[in-house]
């Protein structure tokens, strides 16, 4: 049972990043690669607009009680801060960042995409 929640749970988490990512190419950001992993934690999404590198964290839900975005608490928080920073380091990066949240929940046949710009500021990146 756990394997076929596991599988399921995958084909839901990569529909919703191809379902943000077409969402965000829409709002004039720039998909430079999904799936990053650092160590245990994978990055959904890092995008540009303009200046600014942005990472996204997906959540996608099949008619959720509960909002999508409330499962990105204090600790998935600095998971992905410490994986953006160890990405920025990789690559050199100086720019100015931002973390951005897209919840997706499919609802009665409908699909609702909320966009967190700036949805949180991890106190440390390390």
């Amino acid at each position: 049972m756990e394997e076929k929640d596991t599988k399921h749970n995958q084909e839901t988490g990569r529909l919703g990043e191809d379902i943000a990512a077409q969402f965000l190419a829409k709002k004039a950001y720039v998909i430079v690669t999904k799936n990053y992993r650092a160590g245990k934690v994978e990055l959904d999404l890092i995008c540009r607009k303009n200046k600014l590198w942005v990472f996204v964290e997906v959540k996608c839900r099949f008619n959720a009680l509960v909002q999508p975005e409330m499962a990105v608490d204090y600790i998935k928080q600095r998971n992905i801060a410490r994986a953006a920073s160890s990405y920025l380091q990789r690559y050199h990066i100086q720019d100015p960042v931002q973390f951005d949240i897209v919840a997706i929940n499919f609802f009665q046949g409908k699909v609702d995409i909320m966009h967190f710009e700036d949805a949180f500021y991890p106190v440390f990146y390390k």
